[in-house]
């Protein structure tokens, strides 16, 4: 029997509101609840993935558990620690164990320092150690990411965009982290490019140990490379599970959406994609009930008004729609 690994990190009810200017027309200011009540857990070694449409709130939501995005409400236990309350001192202290790898390279190097610089810049900032060991540890760690020495002096206009990521997924491990937050890392690469960084991804997490969070719009990415995925939309999660139960078995009518849109790269194969009707709701004046009543075939009268809670429908599955509910 598998041994359950240690929870690495548990996020309990959180909730990040993002607040308009006061009018003196309105009594209420408007508020976008762009992570509503969110709650899942991420094991030791685990890849946790989190999808949905653009505007979901899965950005937000990886932003608000590392903290660089205070959130409303809510806890994010990390090592029995809740970040949200560390004082600002201790919260730096651990920023070496929690690293990021943002979704646009070039955007996240700074353009006038060179590959050393760059890679070594948390060392300077975190280690005490010389100089000549920090220079052994950038070369240690860029042989690891496959990027040359010769590399050392260049700057990142002079790189691909693959070997750019390199260069981020080098400075997010040079102070050998334990949990990082990947926020569609490869969105901005090409299809091999994209494979080969996957791939890298992979084999880190087997040597180093990590743990990821992993944001993603691309359902086959998510695929081959989490462990456990859930599915957001208009800030709240509606479907969470392993990755094969949730391919094989969808529960949440958006979820069978999302993978009837994926492609199969077999001809012979034929499958009809559903169609989502009407626009992704305003999140400045969201549906009330089910969230997904306006673009849902199977809507119901108690779908407008009463909101679903989160049901299991197997081991580690849950789903929150009114169709699961078997007592109504």
């Amino acid at each position: 029997m598998k041994a359950e690994r240690n929870k690495i990190l548990e996020v309990k009810n959180l909730k990040k509101f993002f607040y308009g200017r006061r009018s003196l027309l309105k009594k209420d200011r408007t508020v976008v609840k762009a992570v509503n009540d969110v709650s899942f857990s991420i094991a030791e070694g685990e890849t946790f993935g989190i999808v949905g449409e653009s505007g979901c709130g899965k950005s937000t939501l990886g932003r608000s558990v590392v903290q660089l995005l205070k959130p409303t409400e809510g806890k994010v236990m990390y090592k029995g620690m809740d970040l949200a309350s560390l004082p600002p001192e201790q919260m730096r202290r651990l920023r070496s164990e929690i690293q990021i790898i943002f979704q646009d390279p070039y955007a996240s190097l700074n353009p006038r320092m060179t590959v050393r610089e760059l890679i070594q810049a948390p060392l300077d900032v975190f280690s005490e150690e010389s100089a000549d060991e920090k220079l052994e540890k950038v070369k240690s760690i860029m042989e690891k990411v496959g990027l040359r020495e010769e590399y050392l002096s260049k700057y990142p206009h002079e790189f691909s965009g693959g070997q750019r990521q390199r260069i981020v997924i080098a400075r997010a491990l040079i102070l050998d982290p334990k949990f990082i937050f990947c926020d569609e890392p490869v969105s901005a690469l090409d299809v091999s490019v994209k494979a080969q960084v996957l791939n890298l991804m992979k084999d880190l997490q087997k040597e180093f140990k990590l743990t990821y969070l992993f944001i993603s719009h691309d359902l086959s990415v998510v695929r081959f490379l989490c462990d456990k995925i859930a599915v957001m939309y208009l800030g709240k999660i509606v479907e969470i599970a392993d990755k094969d139960e949730l391919y094989n078995n969808p529960k949440h009518p958006y979820t069978a959406a999302l993978l009837s849109a994926i492609p199969i790269p077999d001809v012979d194969v034929k499958r009809e994609p559903i169609l989502l009707e009407g626009d992704l709701p305003s999140p400045y004046n969201p549906p009330s009930g089910c969230l997904f009543h306006s673009r849902c075939k199977y809507v119901m009268e108690r779908c407008k008004t009463i909101e679903p809670e989160m049901t299991e429908v197997a081991k580690e599955h849950c789903a929150a729609c009114h169709l699961l509910n078997k007592t109504e």
